[in-house]
Formats: structure tokens, C-alpha cells, sequence
């Protein structure tokens, strides 16, 4: 009988209260979702499909971008598909679109190197509105920011146009700045 309990890395990826001094409570959420699916498919490393995967589940705001309707559902599909097909031909590589230099990230952090980019990235566009601490949205942008990225592979799949993407959450990140 195979034991079919994952393996934990050497080093685990931030901790709860980490995520909860940078991020919002939703976008915290998603990544320890992340983390949890990243250890139950037994992959070395969180990555940027992993991001999106928990993000569509959790913040209601990312689902929003999309209006609701099939692209959501699209996408959760093909992610689903990434752990079951497709996304085998990932397992055991490092995603590093490039977007940060892989001397910065750690390879035994938990993260891919595009996953930290995208995360810092989230962080800074946080800043430029004025927030504390980054949001969902915030991530999604970096995400769609970055071509290279898993997540952006897994989008395009689906059809999702990701400079549309991108000016949606432009859109609606100025809004709620606006209203708040």
C-alpha cells in the first residue's frame, strides 16, 4: 500500500502570522490555500497557478473580475486539470519566469521565484493606492503582470484575455481607492 500523505518541505513557506502582517485577511486565506495545495498534490514548491487556484476560491473580489458567468469555472477547471494531466510536466521544476532573480529566492523557501515576485509585486501596487496591507486583486494584477508565470499559462488556457484582466483590476482597484 503507497502512503499517500504528502511530504513537508524542509523548510515551510512563511507562517499564518507573517501572512497576516502583509496581506488582508482573504488574501491570506488564498495563500494558505496555496500552501495546502501545493503539499497535497506534492509539489516541491507553491507556485503562481497555485496563487490563482486559491485566489478564485477565496476572495470574492477576484471572482468579481471575472463577472461571474463560465470563465471562472473555466479556469478552476483547467486548474483542477493541473492536478491530474497537464500540470505533471511541472512537477519537480522550478517556475522562475525571470521576473526576479533567482539569487534572491530561495529554492528551499517554499515559493517558486516568480511566486515571491508576484507576492512583492502585490505588496508595491498595495503601496501605490495607499493600502497597508495587499489584496487579492493586488495579487491578481501581479499575476497577469507577468507572461512567463504559470498562472498567466493556466488564463490564457481558458481563454481568459490577460491585458484585459489586467485593465479590469486596474478598474476596479481605482474604484474602491476612490471610495474609500
Amino acid at each position: 500500500m503507497h502512503n499517500r500523505t504528502p511530504r513537508m518541505p524542509e523548510r515551510p513557506a512563511p507562517n499564518r502570522a507573517e501572512l497576516d502582517a502583509r496581506f488582508t485577511v482573504e488574501l491570506a486565506s488564498a495563500l494558505t490555500g496555496a500552501r495546502r495545495r501545493a503539499l497535497r498534490d506534492g509539489d516541491r514548491q507553491i507556485d503562481t497557478a497555485h496563487l490563482l487556484h486559491s485566489l478564485i476560491e477565496a476572495d470574492p473580489e477576484v471572482r468579481e473580475v471575472f463577472h461571474g458567468g463560465p470563465r471562472p469555472a473555466r479556469v478552476l477547471g483547467y486548474l483542477a486539470q493541473r492536478s491530474i494531466g497537464y500540470g505533471l510536466r511541472w512537477r519537480g521544476s522550478v517556475e522562475d519566469s525571470g521576473a526576479v532573480p533567482a539569487i534572491r529566492a530561495r529554492a528551499d523557501d517554499g515559493w517558486s521565484p516568480s511566486a515571491l515576485a508576484a507576492l512583492e509585486d502585490a505588496r508595491h501596487r498595495a503601496a501605490s493606492h495607499g493600502e497597508a496591507r495587499a489584496a487579492g486583486l493586488d495579487l491578481l494584477a501581479a499575476l497577469a503582470a507577468d507572461p512567463e508565470c504559470r498562472a498567466v499559462e493556466v488564463l490564457s488556457r481558458a481563454g481568459v484575455d490577460v491585458r484585459w484582466l489586467a485593465g479590469r483590476v486596474a478598474v476596479l482597484t481605482a474604484d474602491a481607492a476612490r471610495h474609500a
